[in-house]
């Protein structure tokens, strides 16, 4: 449809009451643009109606069939999934690391960005530590971007975590987790000289 995500996100705001029926509805639709604006009016749901968030949690896991894209993904796991388990066990995002499907893989990495905002890492190193192998360029993005923005916070463990594993990750995951590092230092990484 061609509905950038600003819009989109108007639209989500328009029809914030919308009964979970019809998000339903619309997460099942087969428009992207519809997916999307489903997922962002359950992000607003979770975020203001604290009764509804278990509901709103256990509803995207048993729909992600539905969010079968990186954008859909990336707007909503670490705000529905991330914010529901910030403070329970992270039993579900480990398994969800060793789904078949893309998707879940990188709802379980993306999902961890909620607690790295919170200065949480310990799960986000293991998930990462999990799919270092996989082989999926979208998954790959995913575990870099994740340690990335774990590096900003702490460069400490972000580095305690390349020293162990960068002579396994795959490139693109390497490239995006040492972006911001100095020149020379992204260098003798990438060369395999550290």
């Amino acid at each position: 449809m061609g509905i950038p995500v600003p819009q989109s996100r108007k639209i989500a705001i328009k029809y914030k009451d919308l009964p979970f029926e019809d998000i339903g509805r619309l997460l099942r639709s087969e428009i992207h643009e519809e997916r999307l604006i489903a997922l962002l009016i359950l992000v607003h749901q979770f975020q203001h109606e604290e009764l509804l968030q278990r509901r709103i949690y256990e509803f995207y896991l048993k729909n992600t069939k539905f969010i079968n894209n990186w954008d859909l993904v990336d707007l909503s796991s670490d705000k529905i999934i991330g914010g529901y388990l910030i403070d329970k066990p992270k039993i579900v995002l480990h398994k969800l690391a060793k789904s078949n499907s893309l998707w879940e893989r990188r709802i379980a990495m993306v999902s961890t960005y909620y607690f790295i905002k919170n200065r949480m890492y310990d799960d986000a190193i293991l998930i990462a530590e999990s799919l270092i192998g996989d082989e999926n360029d979208l998954i790959q993005k995913a575990v870099g971007w994740m340690l990335k923005e774990v590096g900003k916070r702490d460069h400490k463990v972000l580095e305690k975590f390349l020293k162990k594993h960068y002579k396994k990750m795959g490139r693109v995951a390497l490239r995006y987790a040492i972006e911001k590092f100095p020149e020379k230092e992204r260098k003798a990484y990438l060369n395999g000289m550290v």
